[in-house]
């Protein structure tokens, strides 16, 4: 496993988390919102999140290419959800909400946030090393962005309840992390530090958190996998991102047992 890197996020974001509580009520005041049971919870886990996981990803012992795909992933990713967490309206909801606003002349903080998270997608899908040349080699990275900007987007459609969003990313992320280290392992690292206070309703992920996550998670799948798997991940999560758009993960979660037990698994009771 890429130890070394879960060990300095994990490090890093339970010291920001730290810093974080010392900081006047003013200051912590914008990034306050109110979570499904009506309580008041902060977005600033995200951001502490995400730049604990990129100090782990710095830290480890990867290839320096995917080490900078990643980086590159997560950090335009958090930083386009931190937008869209500060300045987003509610009203507009979903890829065809806000590509439908965007024809119609209206930019919303959604349509950036989907427009950068694709863009560095494709960016970081650029910089992973590649066996393949010419046209074939454009293929992948084409495919591999879409892999990374949809596991993005997909971490951050589990955002709804807590611990969802962060159980996910670390379940995918830990048997990666164990056979090919790298930025797994960052990811797993802050998940776990990040997860006593997401599962205790003090705090959220929010789109900087789970796309900033998301983003890293999708750049190690696309770099580790090989490629029958990564065909199937990436056909997993266009399917269900497409789905997000026509059925409630919430309600599928809830009427499923398994999934509903593993979804309840250390949260407060219902």
């Amino acid at each position: 496993m890429g130890l070394l890197g879960a060990v300095i996020s994990a490090a890093a974001t339970a010291g920001l988390e730290r810093a974080a509580a010392k900081l006047p009520k003013e200051s912590r005041a914008p990034f306050e919102r109110t979570n499904h049971r009506g309580e008041t919870v902060t977005l600033l886990e995200g951001p502490i999140a995400v730049l604990g996981a990129l100090a782990g990803v710095a830290a480890s012992r990867s290839d320096g290419r995917v080490k900078a795909a990643a980086l590159l992933a997560g950090s335009v990713s958090g930083a386009v959800g931190a937008y869209d967490d500060l300045a987003g309206a509610t009203e507009t909801k979903g890829f065809r909400g806000h590509l439908t606003a965007l024809r119609r002349g209206e930019v919303t903080s959604g349509a950036v946030k989907i427009l950068g998270v694709g863009a560095a997608g494709l960016a970081a899908a650029a910089l992973l090393p590649r066996r393949s040349k010419g046209f074939g080699a454009v293929v992948e990275v084409v495919a591999d962005g879409a892999l990374i900007a949809g596991t993005a987007n997909l971490a951050n459609l589990l955002d709804l309840r807590p611990g969802r969003a962060l159980k996910g990313i670390a379940a995918v992320s830990a048997p990666v992390a164990l056979v090919a280290g790298g930025p797994a392992g960052a990811v797993v690292g802050a998940a776990v530090a990040s997860a006593p206070s997401d599962l205790g309703e003090r705090s959220m992920l929010g789109d900087c958190g789970a796309n900033g996550l998301g983003a890293i998670t999708g750049t190690a799948l696309a770099s580790a996998l090989p490629r029958p798997l990564k065909v199937l991940a990436l056909g997993a999560v266009v399917a269900l991102n497409l789905a997000s758009e026509k059925v409630s993960f919430t309600k599928v979660i809830a009427n499923t047992p398994v999934l509903d037990k593993f979804d309840q698994w250390g949260r407060r009771p219902r």
